[in-house]
């Protein structure tokens, strides 16, 4: 088993001064903790891996494709490998789960 604290993670993520922090990788996934700050632009680009969000606090909107929907502590969001994505409109400081498939190299 391995098992993680989300404090934790945070401080990791915070002190290498990194938006993304990737904490497990695996055969068929992998898992990481995504930050941004109210205010600032998601610079991502689409992936090649399919991929979940876990809202874990914070509030925004993800647009996907062309489909836009509001998101906060809770929710989940689906995005297809190859599809364009991008969090706006972040009003309070986000922080996500992200968990690819087959695992982000």
């Amino acid at each position: 088993m391995k098992a993680f604290r989300l404090d934790e993670l945070e401080a990791e993520r915070a002190a290498n001064d990194g938006a993304y922090l990737q904490f497990l990788k695996e055969r068929n996934m992998s898992v990481g903790l995504y930050a941004l700050d109210a205010g600032s632009t998601d610079p991502q680009q689409p992936h090649a891996q399919d991929e979940v969000y876990l809202v874990v606090s914070g509030r925004a909107a993800i647009t996907v494709g062309m489909e836009t929907q509001s998101v906060a502590r809770g929710s989940v969001v689906y995005v297809p490998a190859g599809v364009p994505h991008k969090f706006h409109h972040i009003s309070e400081d986000l922080r996500v789960m992200v968990v690819f498939s087959p695992p982000e190299s």
